[in-house]
């Protein structure tokens, strides 16, 4: 990474604001159910105290929108922290002012302090420049560790860093440096496996795979599209009709390319989410007009686990199918299973995926679990991301 990391500066006895993403996805009884994000940023915050930093963390929690919101409130992830430290952690009640700053201006070389949610002030997804300017005046550095953010220029992760020195932290290196080796120097053949609901959302990233991959896999709601693109009617099966035609441009140019794309042959369909006990397998050119595909069936599991099997670098995101269902959820398991079975560099960005790697019990299997989703993606879209092209250069 062309970027400078808190290993380039002097941080004993400094104050050091870092952004960190301990947007956690659940908060079950007023605890952390979920610490996998949080236990991400601990090498960062770590090395920080060793060396005698003052530490001040940031994130937000949610969609608040400006507003104070009690249920996102970031109390529960203190808890979990200092549990994880095994230290203690302070907590301000505001984002900034007066409680915030008479805490840093009492925080000692080894001491943490985690400000209240950032979203919760209405300047923040704004990047209002005075906010960022009441964020640097807490610290000597700012310490950027949240690549979830990176895609967004708000004030606590970009902002700030027109006012005081900005680094990278520890995730945000490794992030960068795992999802570049996907983009430059690639191991081939390449193999991208795209999934998820929403077709549109995907598209741009599908566009730049054609200039990436050998084979794209596809899977979950954005597959129906492409097969209508075939011609294939897909019963109530989730079609975004307006994409349609640029699923068959895709496949058109990816066919210019030589680039293969494998759409699924059969799946698991049922009336609904909810018809659990309805679940059957069929071709995918014999879903009932009143039947919906909910996720690929096992001939499909086996084309694509054979395709997996003879790549280099793998690269996936989104489920193949209604993952959060557990009828509709063999599909991306197996193809986890698969994924974690091959001796290729695999990475997997995006929250549902990582949390099918951990229930099919592969997660150590894969290369690199990205905390990022929409940054993940743009990422590979190959745009610059706001939260890394504030840092300094090496």
């Amino acid at each position: 990474m062309n970027k400078k990391t808190i290993k380039d500066l002097a941080v004993t006895g400094k104050r050091v604001f870092t952004r960190v993403d301990f947007n956690v996805p659940r908060l079950e009884n007023g605890e952390v159910a979920d610490d996998a994000k949080i236990k991400a940023a601990l090498p960062t915050i770590t090395y920080l105290l060793e060396q005698g930093a003052a530490v001040i963390l940031a994130s937000h929690l949610g969609r608040p929108k400006g507003q104070v919101k009690d249920n996102l409130r970031l109390t529960a992830v203190a808890a979990k922290l200092a549990e994880l430290l095994q230290l203690e952690v302070l907590k301000s009640d505001d984002v900034v002012g007066p409680d915030a700053e008479r805490l840093v201006s009492s925080l000692e070389p080894g001491q943490v302090l985690l400000l209240e949610n950032v979203r919760f002030h209405p300047g923040e997804e704004k990047n209002d420049a005075d906010l960022a300017q009441a964020y640097a005046r807490l610290a000597d550095i700012f310490v950027s560790d949240a690549f979830g953010t990176a895609h967004r220029a708000h004030a606590s992760n970009a902002g700030i860093a027109a006012y005081i020195p900005a680094v990278a932290g520890f995730l945000m290196e490794k992030e960068v440096e795992n999802l570049s080796r996907t983009l430059h120097n690639v191991q081939k053949p390449v193999l991208a496996i795209v999934g998820g609901s929403k077709t549109a959302d995907k598209i741009s990233v599908v566009k730049n795979f054609l200039k990436l991959a050998d084979t794209i896999l596809l899977g979950g709601g954005m597959a129906n599209t492409f097969l209508r693109a075939t011609g294939i009617a897909m019963g109530r099966s989730l079609v975004e009709e307006d994409q349609v035609e640029n699923a068959a441009a895709i496949m058109r140019e990816a066919s210019k390319r030589n680039v293969k794309i494998s759409l699924p042959i059969d799946v698991t369909i049922a009336s609904g989410k909810k018809d659990t006990a309805g679940a059957q397998y069929v071709a995918v050119d014999a879903v009932p007009a009143e039947q919906m595909a909910l996720d690929i069936g096992p001939k499909t599991r086996i084309v694509y686990a054979k395709l997996i099997a003879k790549a280099k670098t793998i690269i996936w995101n989104g489920p193949l199918g209604v993952f959060e269902v557990e009828p509709f959820a063999q599909g991306t398991i197996a193809i986890a299973k698969a994924v974690a079975a091959s001796a290729a560099f695999s990475i997997i960005g995006g929250g549902d995926v990582v949390a099918a790697v951990e229930k099919a019990g592969v997660a150590d299997k894969i290369s690199h679990l990205s905390t990022g989703g929409g940054a993940t993606l743009e990422f590979w879209e190959g745009k610059e991301l706001p939260g890394i092209a504030v840092l300094q250069d090496k």
